[in-house]
């Protein structure tokens, strides 16, 4: 098992109406960029289905100088339909976050951060378009973590 220090979460850029997939995404990651696989571990869809995408035990495509020791969460979504970030999050797209996230921490463990892209250095992006840290610490706000 990798070890792990670092959860990631990504947003597609892509509008509220565009129901894609971890398959879409893979596509895109390896036509476009020539990668062998997609780059996040998981893609959750607008229904709040999570899809696996690249195997845990192999480092992730998501965080440049960071995928070695971190697992990348890709949720559908992410702008506007006029192009801008926007926090586009579904209840079931927040709900299997939540859930996912948890999950991962018990089993990789609690010293485990949570962040967004954008909380990297040197990311000149919005991605995921919402601040992850404030959302978990919400999230966590009287379960003890």
């Amino acid at each position: 098992m990798r070890n792990i220090d670092q959860i990631v979460i990504h947003c597609s850029a892509t509008k509220p109406t565009s129901d894609i997939d971890v398959n879409t995404v893979r596509r895109w990651h390896m036509k476009d960029r020539g990668w062998q696989d997609v780059g996040y571990h998981f893609f959750v869809k607008l229904d709040g289905t999570i899809e696996p995408g690249r195997p845990l035990e192999i480092a992730g495509a998501h965080v440049k100088h960071h995928n070695a020791n971190s697992i990348g969460i890709c949720y559908a979504g992410g702008i506007d339909e006029d192009m801008k970030p926007c926090d586009t999050r579904t209840q079931a797209q927040k709900s299997s976050l939540e859930m996912l996230v948890s999950i991962l921490l018990i089993v990789y463990g609690e010293h485990v951060e949570v962040l967004g892209h954008r909380d990297f250095p040197n990311v000149n992006k919005a991605c995921p378009s919402f601040d992850v840290r404030s959302w978990w610490k919400e999230v966590n706000n009287g379960k003890g973590n």
